[in-house]
């Protein structure tokens, strides 16, 4: 072995290892730095060179060694190779953290993110160290906020919960009107609590009150998420908390509230007993009547103590607590049936409902529960009126409360009993007065239920009156005052049909949006005018849109009736509005459907819910089996005054709890609901109804004016409805006793042996008018402009040629006898000539006997040519169609049309005969 490689590193300082350029040493001969290759004697094994290699080989003279400088380069360049370089640990590694980056990582990072050493997507993924770790420091913390929360908590003593206050309602003109609020409240222990009470409510709502512990997680997470994503929030499901939430009635609706109440709720139900929760909930919910708590409410409704209450009206309380103004019996006849179910069906009431609960939690026993229905309802004792819902101002308060509830659903009932609130309304005082003063003087002219108690008690009126193109509620009259013990709100029925005042949304529907019978150039249904003829004979059949006769329930032929007998023959629709004929509206509703007219009503500002989907399809629908309030009639008949142009009806300007102004109260937007033309045409037909038809009685306001009146069958309603460029007002008259539920006949009241719209309802509605626009511009309504064209219903006699037709002009109409032949461009609906007066029987091709079969191809050609003359005597015209007074016609005339259309596309039909009976020259195809 050669003399230099057996050298020690301290022996011949001047000597090199072989093949190391430019004779430079390793810094620290022997043990080279880390990473560097070894210079220990070969035959030597050391730590290092045990390691060095995947073989475990040595550094030989033969194999290459770095310099300090190339050393320093390689570990500069590491981090980027293989093993021995990028993040390796051999020559140019990055050392044992190196890889990944551009430069060595220097110091350990305490969070090591992103990872060194790790390529790609796992050099962004966080390592299970990372993830442990985070998640232990965020649950930690969450535990600390959550304890710290818990024990700062503290729980509202009862007696200051919901400290009472006033709520201050302001007229337009933002004088003050009243003050309400909560002014009956006393708390009782409750040991004086009777334990039918207790059962009830907690059979009503919360059966697992005693055992539970408080808390709804799934109630919780709803109510968190509702707020969270701005949805209307839901009660607490559970007695508990319930309570927490009756403690926190603010306005305010945030997570942080609803975590407050999950605080106090856990506390609550760690450091009280069932009992004092108990206790705290009965004396703290709101039970209506100006009642918290159950003492208030026990004597509000029936005058005991809360201690003596029986299982029954404890079960009728116990309902209350779902919302008093909803269920409480004595407000409405609805309100009566949710409580107590219809005679026929009294199960489906709340209260039968709550026994039977109690039943099951064995509360009380069957027995009691039988003794309870056996015995008889416990109805509420009257309510005691109020000093500051005198007049009309409960009514208004009433309508107002409605308003403000529907607008923000945080609001409940509940929360406005407790008071705190500040509402500027849009009611005008003197247009208030001066609207029950038109009442109490038609009530004292023409009402003596001393003379005449059969018919002239229980007389009910309902007015309201909306400002057109605005929207606002400026006056309503709901009854003669809550303290005369009428506490139903008459401005807001809910049960009371409109009849034919309904009728105007009928025709605007057909002006608007076509019937479906015939359909223009566009494909679409055609749009009519108020010119279009439909017959009007008493006791006629209804068709469907496809052509077959209406019928009854038991199958029977559908014959529908006029309020006069005899025979109109053909009439526009203008002079069927103008004499209130019921035949040719309720065909013009079957021709444009009732869901239809439904739809543009709910637009103009009826609500859905009196227009029940189950009726939208009866015939009767069109002259008004619908049920709105007179605000809602008074708001959709505004966009008539204002050519088409609806707002909805608000009552509330500003609404402000505790000084700071609520959101969801700005005025509403204006939109078009209505062709300018078409609405103004329908005012142009109501004007006439006013100046020569059944409501001549309005004239007596004293400037242009138009309206309609309307009288449901047996005369259970009677109803006037109208209004000038300035304001809309709806009045409603109807009779029912509060005792028992039902509308009862108005004929006979006031000495009328037949009671209409046109009487009554139209001089109050007059007189109130005159009064209200005394010191108003007078103004005319706009011209109306031309608008669609003349399609006459199907049997009609044939016409000139329709064309776009101004309101204001006469219907280019003719009588059979003066038109031969039919005009090209006549209304493809028109079928053979019907005779004057008589009412079509059977619809060729449909259901004549011996006809066939109607193809559901709307192709056909038009159905013959020109009939005979008539020369059977009973089937002759006797009159001009057209011309009630003109004199009779020869029964021997002849040249009369023959056939009608049969569908819109085909060839024409052969020729009638040339005497004898009108027949049809060809079938009609697609009806």
């Amino acid at each position: 072995m050669s003399e230099h490689r057996r050298r020690t590193p301290g022996q011949g300082g001047g000597e090199q290892p072989p093949n190391r350029p430019g004779g430079a040493r390793p810094h620290g001969y022997g043990t080279p730095p880390d990473g560097a290759p070894s210079y220990d004697t070969p035959g030597r094994a050391t730590p290092r060179n045990r390691a060095a290699g995947p073989q475990g080989m040595r550094e030989t003279a033969q194999q290459p060694r770095m310099t300090r400088a190339e050393m320093r380069k390689a570990a500069q360049k590491g981090g980027r190779r293989g093993p021995d370089g990028p993040g390796g640990r051999g020559p140019g590694g990055g050392g044992r953290r190196g890889g990944g980056g551009d430069k060595p990582p220097g110091k350990k990072r305490f969070i090591d993110y992103p990872r060194w050493g790790k390529r790609g997507v796992r050099r962004w993924l966080p390592s299970w160290k990372l993830v442990l770790s985070l998640f232990l420091i965020f649950f930690g913390g969450g535990v600390a906020a959550v304890g710290t929360a818990y024990s700062m908590t503290t729980v509202p003593q009862l007696k200051d919960i919901n400290p009472p206050q006033n709520n201050i309602y302001y007229w337009a003109d933002g004088t003050e009107m009243t003050r309400t609020g909560q002014t009956n409240r006393q708390l009782v222990d409750i040991s004086d609590i009777n334990k039918s009470m207790q059962d009830a409510v907690i059979a009503a709502e919360n059966e697992s009150f005693r055992t539970d512990s408080g808390i709804d997680p799934q109630g919780i997470a709803r109510a968190i998420y509702n707020m969270a994503s701005g949805q209307s929030t839901q009660g607490g499901s559970t007695i508990t908390q319930q309570y927490v939430k009756n403690a926190y009635l603010s306005q305010e609706q945030t997570v942080t509230r609803k975590l407050k109440e999950i605080f106090i709720t856990l506390k609550l139900s760690q450091t009280k007993s069932k009992d004092d929760i108990l206790d705290g909930y009965l004396n703290t919910s709101w039970f209506g009547r100006n009642s918290t708590g159950i003492q208030a409410a026990a004597h509000s409704y029936y005058g005991v103590e809360a201690k003596d209450l029986n299982p029954c009206q404890s079960a009728m309380l116990a309902g209350l607590l779902k919302g008093a103004g909803y269920y409480d019996p004595s407000l409405s006849t609805a309100n009566h049936e949710r409580m107590f179910g219809t005679t026929a069906h009294p199960e489906q009431g709340r209260w039968e409902w709550i026994l039977g609960k109690m039943v099951q939690t064995k509360a009380i026993t069957q027995a009691q529960m039988d003794q309870c229905t056996k015995a008889g309802l416990p109805e509420p004792i009257k309510q005691a009126p109020s000093a500051s819902l005198n007049g009309q101002i409960g009514y208004i308060v009433d309508t107002v409360n409605n308003y403000i509830e529907a607008k923000d659903s945080s609001i409940t009932d509940a929360k406005l009993g407790h008071g705190g609130y500040s509402i500027y309304t849009t009611l005008q005082k003197d247009k208030v007065d001066l609207l029950s003063k038109a009442v109490d003087d038609m009530a004292k002219a023409n009402l003596d239920p001393a003379k005449r108690p059969s018919t002239d008690t229980f007389v009910q009126v309902g007015a309201a009156s909306v400002v057109p193109g605005d929207g606002a509620l400026v006056a309503i009259y709901g009854g003669p005052g809550q303290e005369k013990g009428q506490y139903a709100n008459n401005a807001e029925t809910a049960g009371v049909p409109v009849g034919s005042t309904f009728k105007p949304f009928v025709l605007a529907t057909a002006m608007q949006d076509g019937v479906q019978t015939q359909t223009g150039p566009d494909g679409k249904p055609m749009r009519i005018n108020e010119d279009s003829r439909y017959n009007a004979d008493n006791l006629s059949t209804i068709r469907k849109p496809d052509g077959s006769l209406v019928t009854n329930p038991d199958g029977s032929v559908f014959h529908q009736r006029n309020d006069e007998d005899g025979k109109q023959g053909y009439v526009t629709l203008r002079d069927a509005m103008i004499n209130s004929f019921n035949v040719p509206y309720v065909q013009l509703g079957e021709d444009v459907g009732g869901p239809n007219v439904a739809k543009l009503a709910t637009a103009m500002g009826l609500d859905k819910n009196s227009m029940p989907v189950v009726n939208q399809n009866t015939a009767a629908f069109a002259i008004g089996t619908s049920t709105p309030s007179a605000v809602q009639m008074a708001s959709a008949y505004s966009v008539f005054a204002a050519s088409g142009q609806q707002t909805d009806m608000y009552a509330v300007t500003k609404v402000q709890f505790q000084g700071s102004t609520l959101p969801n109260f700005a005025k509403p937007a204006r939109k078009a609901v209505l062709d300018t033309a078409v609405a103004d045409n329908i005012t142009s037909v109501l004007q006439d109804v006013v100046q020569k038809g059944t409501g001549t009685k309005a004239q007596a306001v004293g400037r242009p004016v138009a309206g309609k009146t309307g009288t449901t069958d047996k005369g259970t309603s009677a109803w006037f409805d109208g209004y000038t460029p300035q304001l809309a007002t709806a009045v409603t008259m109807f009779r029912e006793d509060p005792n028992h539920a039902g509308l009862q006949s108005l004929d006979g009241t006031g000495g009328k042996s037949s009671f209409y719209g046109g009487d009554l309802p139209t001089e109050i509605w007059a007189d109130y008018m005159k009064s209200a626009l005394a010191n108003s511009q007078v103004m005319d309504f706009p011209t109306p402009g031309p608008v669609n064209t003349e399609v006459d219903s199907s049997g009609a006699p044939s016409t000139a040629s329709p064309s776009p037709t101004a309101s204001s002009s006469p219907s280019a109409t003719a009588s059979a006898s003066s038109s031969p032949t039919l005009s090209p461009s006549a209304s493809a609906s028109s079928k053979a000539p019907t005779p004057t007066g008589s009412p079509e029987t059977c619809l060729p091709g449909v259901d004549c006997p011996g006809s066939s079969p109607t193809s559901k191809n709307p192709g056909g050609g038009n159905g013959g040519g020109n009939g005979g003359g008539c020369v059977w005597g009973p089937l002759c015209p006797t009159t001009n169609p057209t011309d009630t007074t003109s004199p009779a016609t020869p029964p021997h005339h002849g040249g009369g049309s023959g056939g009608g259309t049969g569908g819109p596309g085909g060839g024409s039909g052969g020729t009638g005969a040339t005497s004898g009976p009108p027949t049809a020259g060809g079938q009609p195809a697609g009806g």
